[in-house]
């Protein structure tokens, strides 16, 4: 297809021009489709970026659209806790949690397909099974329904906040007190879109407690549990209070040669959706968490 610019649209950003012209379709996919040289302003390459003077004819060609459904791929899964209804996974840092945007293979849901002949749909089919999610550089125990009674369950539970969930983390600098809360709203950061922030007077409500396990001369080691699972929540509220999470440059932290930042999820804790028994479930530290705060001794 091709789209002409006007002279209204001088100084506006390529991506943004495709996204305001192309609804239905996401920012992040025409970005993709820049970068993979099928949009041409001008007959020429260009970058997501690039700045429009007015008049020229942008030619797009679109990509096959990401399939329906997540694909069945041979992928490690490391099972901490199994039962009919539940399954609770050790994720580890570096992998997505289902597909979407620009990822459609490699993610912890393809290793689940593969490995799980049935999982609840109430998520859809691109993310069978998904109560709840960490971020891609979080490690830990995740929660899996195996049939959609089971999802609606789990659902209420976290809705209701009545699953506990325990995390450890390492950030920067020395914290005063040994125990905290943090109770700020979240909301999207109005000028990086990729962060949400804590320093706006809106947003959804949050809470953070923390407690020191250990001191360390440049750094401190927490116990960190939540009260809501907002977008980003312990990464925004630490670096709130100027403690951002060791490794995590999003949120101000210094690059410190680590390929991930030092967050996991330790337990969760909830009832079991048939028998209501209690049911508690931990995931050892990664091996890289562990050798870097063997580094710190």
């Amino acid at each position: 297809m091709t789209l002409h610019a006007t002279p209204a649209d001088a100084g506006q950003r390529l991506d943004l021009f495709l996204h305001d012209r192309l609804t239905e379709f996401s920012r992040a996919r025409l970005q993709e489709w820049i970068k993979a040289g099928r949009v041409l302003v001008d007959g020429a390459a260009a970058k997501p970026s690039q700045p429009l003077r007015g008049g020229e004819s942008v030619e797009v060609n679109p990509a096959a659209p990401a399939p329906l459904r997540a694909t069945a791929e041979d992928l490690p899964v490391e099972i901490l806790y199994e039962d009919a209804d539940v399954i609770a996974v050790n994720k580890p840092a570096g992998m997505t949690v289902h597909p979407g945007a620009g990822k459609s293979s490699g993610t912890l849901v393809n290793a689940l397909v593969h490995r799980f002949a049935a999982l609840s749909g109430v998520s859809g089919e691109l993310r069978p099974g998904i109560v709840h999610r960490l971020d891609k550089d979080t490690s830990g125990v995740l929660l899996v329904a195996r049939h959609d009674a089971a999802h609606r369950s789990l659902a209420a539970q976290f809705a209701g906040r009545e699953v506990e969930k325990i995390y450890v983390a390492l950030v920067e600098g020395q914290l005063r007190k040994d125990t905290g809360r943090i109770e700020k709203p979240i909301a999207r950061d109005p000028v990086r879109r990729v962060r949400m922030t804590a320093r706006l007077d809106k947003g959804r409500a949050a809470l953070t407690e923390y407690r020191v396990l250990r001191r360390y001369k440049e750094f401190t080691f927490l116990e960190v549990r939540i009260g809501t699972g907002r977008t980003h929540q312990i990464r925004v509220h630490l670096a709130s209070i100027g403690h951002p999470v060791a490794g995590d440059r999003l949120y101000g932290a210094r690059g410190d040669g680590h390929e991930r930042f030092f967050l996991h999820a330790r337990r969760i804790a909830f009832r079991q959706p048939t028998s209501g028994d209690p049911v508690t479930v931990e995931a050892p530290l990664a091996p890289e968490l562990e050798c870097w705060l063997q580094g710190l001794l």
